[in-house]
């Protein structure tokens, strides 16, 4: 059976074995759907739920003061703007946003110039990878406040990001691969999660709920949370063997806690790195790194950046380009080397 994917509409196996499906959207009301997506008193149901409801006002914003910085985030937090962006992005963003009101919020959003801007990444100089991100976040913020005539200019328009070391995500290497492999064998929840994001390069977010039902025909098909891309790519050999050691489950995905329970993402990559701690990896290679290193060896197999698009869900070339240029210099690099080695061989002393 097909499985129908609608936005908000959250599903789990209750204790006696039957699914059950739910609405659930930030500040609205939670609701139980009836029957199963796609008949007629389930989609009444969710079209009830969609239309009818109103969300409630964020907190906090019965005490702001018009005019200024937390007055504009409350505004922006409710736009089209920012609930165009995925549920996983908003609440990235949410954050920063509540972290820099908590600290700007009483100031007119009106009178914040770049130099202040400027004067609080002084701040962030130790940790730039925070402070380029800061600078998105607010970019958002500020064209928002123009387009509602908040404000007359971007304040962060023209601003460079500071110079940074990657993302701070180490990229793995085939012996580190291996060494986990060592460590954790098949029909071990650690081996099977290795095997996923080496093999698909998923995001760990949409990690935590591939299960069988993304399976069909040697292909895993899923639309990513974060861009909301359709990804279709076929299950690797690898994977494949770690699927099929593991012992059946109930659950909706393939991956779940000691309890029987599936992942959050942030539960996922704490506990991932428990295993890698346990695997002897160094600090600093992650869950995020692998899907680097299964970029980074399609790239080196010949993979184009348009075939790295399709399989990552990139919408543009930049980070697909990343990698196809690593991998070419690293061939141009063995070719030269390769040059040099004849050479030499050719003028040794007879």
């Amino acid at each position: 059976m097909t499985r129908i994917d609608l936005p908000y509409v959250h599903r789990f196996r209750d204790r006696h074995g039957k699914v059950r499906h739910y609405f659930r959207r930030p500040r609205f009301k939670q609701m139980s759907l009836p029957g199963r997506p796609g008949n007629e008193e389930f989609m009444a149901a969710y079209q009830a739920a969609m239309a009818s409801q109103e969300p409630a006002p964020p907190i906090g914003s019965n005490r702001t003061k018009p005019g200024t910085v937390n007055a504009a985030v409350v505004g922006y937090l409710q736009s089209v703007a920012f609930l165009r962006f995925s549920v996983t992005t908003q609440k990235n963003y949410r954050g920063v946003l509540n972290r820099f009101r908590a600290e700007h919020g009483d100031k007119r959003v009106a009178t914040l110039e770049q130099r202040h801007v400027n004067g609080i990444l002084a701040g962030m100089i130790d940790i730039p990878d925070s402070a380029n991100h800061l600078v998105k976040v607010l970019r958002g913020l500020m064209q928002w406040c123009v387009a509602e005539r908040w404000r007359n200019d971007d304040p962060t328009a023209g601003l460079k990001n500071m110079p940074t070391h990657g993302d701070g995500f180490l990229v793995w290497e085939e012996d580190q691969v291996a060494k986990f492999r060592a460590k954790h064998a098949l029909g071990t929840r650690a081996r099977l999660a290795l095997e996923i994001l080496a093999s698909t390069g998923l995001r760990r977010s949409d990690v935590v709920r591939l299960g069988r039902q993304h399976v069909k025909g040697g292909t895993i098909s899923i639309k990513t949370q974060k861009t909301n891309a359709q990804i279709d790519i076929p299950v690797l050999p690898e994977l494949t063997a770690a699927i099929d050691a593991m012992s059946a489950n109930s659950a909706m995905t393939f991956l779940v806690t000691e309890y029987g329970k599936s992942f959050t993402a942030a539960g996922f990559g704490q506990w991932f790195r428990h295993r890698c701690d346990e695997a002897g990896i160094t600090k600093g290679y992650a869950a995020h790194g692998l899907r680097k290193f299964a970029a980074t060896r399609l790239a080196e197999e010949g993979a184009t950046a348009s075939q790295l698009m399709s399989w990552f869900g990139w919408a543009t070339l930049a980070e697909a380009e990343h990698y196809t240029k690593a991998a070419d210099r690293k061939k141009m690099a063995r070719a030269a080397g390769a040059l040099l080695i004849k050479g030499t061989a050719q003028w040794q002393p007879r």
